[in-house]
């Protein structure tokens, strides 16, 4: 396992990786640093390993991550700020891309590019004390790893304009009514709920899981019609693997399967 300076990340059964933003004394806010170590971690993953699915969190339990260092941000003149927004653009599209299942486990604020990288997992669950924010037409700048795009996909053009526009904050009863996390825990149970689910996704078919995924993504940006042949697509791309006929043999002798991905 890769050693980071900004993030620590642990093998849990079932191949399962715990990646933890690891800068508690700011928040868990990302400097260039942190960013370039979410890059290499989750771009490593595109290469293949025993990851079936990454729980995503933060160190401590004040925050998940308060976005961008703002106090590196404060030395850097404007071709340094856009050449840094470059490395976190990489950031965000890792995140977007990775090639398993990423689950975010909110155990704190998830303020500016903190929401933004929950919003680019999968899911997320929260603790029940987390607050999340939009917070950057206030300093001036906007939302630019995603969020105008992430929110209003999650909650709608009309209250994310609100959130955004005001630099509302919303608290975690909030982020479940709108769909931003699908579930609320008490802080000391969060990161367990969360592995809970990371646990039966891994239990699944790897390459069903993948296309399943890809299947949803990519439709909802579709018509319902090429939606669905897509689907038809992702489906047909599984009846020959491995794995679809260890599913049905292990179905037929009753047993639980065991999927090798292929």
């Amino acid at each position: 396992m890769v050693n980071y300076d900004a993030l620590r990340v642990e093998e849990r059964p079932d191949e399962v990786l715990v990646a933890t933003l690891s800068r508690p004394e700011v928040a868990n806010a990302f400097n260039t640093r942190a960013a370039l170590d979410l890059c290499e971690f989750f771009e490593s993953l595109e290469a293949g390993g025993r990851c079936r699915c990454v729980v995503l969190t933060g160190a401590g339990d004040r925050a998940f991550c308060a976005g961008a260092d703002l106090k590196e941000r404060a030395s850097l003149g404007d071709e340094q700020w856009r050449a840094q927004h470059e490395i976190f653009e990489r950031m965000f599209r890792s995140v977007r891309d990775c090639k398993v299942p990423v689950i975010a486990a909110v155990n704190g604020a998830a303020y500016a590019g903190g929401l933004e990288l929950v919003l680019l997992c999968d899911f997320a669950y929260a603790s029940k004390s987390a607050k999340f924010a939009l917070t950057e037409v206030s300093l001036g700048i906007m939302p630019g790893g995603g969020g105008t795009q992430t929110l209003a996909r999650a909650v709608g053009e009309r209250r994310a304009k609100e959130l955004v526009l005001a630099a509302r904050p919303f608290s975690a009863e909030e982020a479940l009514a709108w769909g931003v996390v699908n579930g609320l825990c008490e802080p000391q149970t969060l990161l367990d709920a969360t592995l809970e689910a990371a646990a039966r996704i891994a239990a699944n078919a790897p390459l069903a899981v993948r296309e399943a995924r890809h299947a949803i993504r990519e439709g909802l940006g579709m018509d319902l019609a090429s939606a669905m042949q897509l689907e038809v697509e992702a489906y047909n791309r599984l009846v020959g693997t491995e794995d679809r006929k260890e599913g049905i043999r292990a179905f037929n002798e009753k047993r639980k399967p065991k999927f090798e991905g292929c």
